[in-house]
């Protein structure tokens, strides 16, 4: 080794992932050690981190080159020492000038403060909080005006960040490419709005509300109705995650869906409001998606907004169909509110999307609709890989006996199905076609059934949910 030139170890230690193994190796000999020092990008601490603050020194002037820092305190309790709080943020601002991405998990001590220290960080890009109760929207605009190169800003259960000046702020600077808000109580899809030029950079979004606290306001008319309609610019969205959001017509979040044209993947999670034409607008903009997820609250769950379309139909699964060539990955999902005799979408409109897109990979929860025929349609299904079957209840033995039968099926997953047994498995047993069998809490599957399905077996049965 000691004849080695340092570019060959550096990249010798670059193909070492775990740290473990980094730890292990830097103890071998002296030049290991400083090598590893310089070389070290990225560091992982959390409630080992004791004294915080000292702890944090000494492992920034030992590793003077990151560039990428997580500090997760998930588990933490009083007794195993002081968590970091403001003046480690400091240390770090003051010692990692390489720094461009922090994570923040469970830092229950951290305040506005320590937000303000981190604004000298020239070269933060990234920063995700996870849990800061004692952060306000006044830190997060102090931080914003510092880090100039911020473009990607996660926020997620910080529930005193109120003012969104900071978000107006972002929106001036046209830098931001991943936004991710999530249960966030004070943000209100509204405030979106005032990212304002912003919204052309945008390449991901993802936006949480507290499904508790949105449907504590669901029946307040202000609240849908204070949408401003506005032209949303959307060019470069590649990515759009949307749950538990009211989606008032013409108005706010409707109009991203219908101007996203280079959007890859939506991800729609008991969105109340998303009607047919939504779904159709968006399908024919953008004809590069590859993935749709669409979860879909009960019909009956809000009855004083029933003069409106809500309910999604066949012709939202017509549409992608005929424009989105390029989709690959389809996921449906009813709430569990939803009646049998009102599942939004039939086996036919499903079934479209498996003919005229080259779907790899299909779960179904709690959809009513598929049943043995569906199954015996997806033996023509030439690119399906993966399929994920949960609660769907109509679907028999004679159905799961054709699974042997699909071309290409390599993963398959059942979940708290109740009409299946071991006997639909049997044509599957000693042929080895699947790489992966997944049965979970499926009442009249026995571990000995699925022995033999598959490759690899996976077997879990917990009946709770049927009580």
């Amino acid at each position: 080794m000691d004849d080695l030139p340092d570019q060959l170890v550096w990249e010798i230690l670059s193909r070492i992932k775990k740290t473990i193994d980094r730890n292990s190796l830097s103890l071998a000999c002296k030049r290991l050690y400083h090598l590893d020092n310089e070389e070290r990008k990225s560091l992982r601490v959390g409630c080992g981190l004791d004294p915080a603050n000292e702890a944090l020194i000494s492992l920034c002037n030992r590793f003077p080159n990151l560039t990428r820092v997580e500090i997760i305190y998930s588990g933490w309790m009083s007794k195993l020492g002081k968590q970091l709080d403001d003046q480690g943020l400091l240390v770090l601002s003051n010692n990692c000038s390489s720094l461009s991405d922090l994570t923040l998990s469970y830092c229950t001590f951290i305040t506005d403060v320590g937000l303000g220290y981190l604004a000298s960080c020239s070269k933060l890009s990234s920063l995700k909080l996870n849990f800061a109760p004692r952060i306000s929207g006044c830190g997060i605009l102090s931080l914003v005006v510092g880090c100039k190169n911020l473009r990607n800003l996660h926020l997620i259960r910080c529930l005193n960040v109120s003012s969104v000046e900071w978000l107006e702020y972002l929106g001036k600077l046209e830098i931001l490419e991943d936004l991710s808000i999530k249960n966030c109580r004070a943000i209100g899809e509204g405030d979106l709005i005032k990212l304002g030029p912003s919204w052309r950079k945008l390449k991901r979004l993802q936006f949480e509300v507290d499904a508790n606290y949105r449907y504590m306001k669901v029946y307040d008319r202000l609240a849908v109705d204070r949408w401003q309609k506005q032209w949303v610019p959307c060019e470069s969205m590649q990515e759009l995650s949307l749950v538990n959001c009211i989606i008032s017509p013409g108005r706010g979040l409707a109009c991203v869906l219908g101007k996203c044209k280079n959007l890859e993947k939506i991800h729609l999670d008991m969105c109340v409001g998303v009607r047919d034409c939504d779904i159709i607008g968006l399908a024919r903009k953008s004809a590069n998606l590859q993935s749709i997820s669409l979860r879909v609250p009960s019909d009956f769950s809000l009855p004083l907004l029933v003069n409106n379309p809500l309910r999604l139909t066949d012709e939202s699964l017509k549409a992608v169909a005929e424009n989105c060539s390029h989709l690959e990955s389809v996921r449906l999902s009813f709430s569990d509110g939803e009646f049998p005799s009102f599942s939004s979408f039939t086996l036919h409109g499903i079934l479209m999307l498996i003919k005229m897109c080259p779907i790899r990979e299909l779960a179904l929860d709690h959809v009513y609709s598929f049943n043995d025929v569906g199954m015996e349609a997806l033996c023509s299904a030439e690119h399906l890989q993966i399929l994920e079957l949960v609660r769907c209840q109509e679907m028999t033995d004679e159905g799961l006996q054709l699974v042997s039968q699909f071309p290409q099926l390599c993963v398959l997953r059942l979940s708290k199905c109740l009409g299946i047994t071991d006997d639909g498995l049997k044509p599957l047993v000693g042929s080895y076609k699947l790489e992966l069998l997944a049965v979970d809490d499926c009442p009249q599957i026995s571990e000995r059934g699925v022995h033999g399905a598959a490759k690899s077996v996976s077997f879990k049965q917990d009946l709770s949910w049927m009580y």
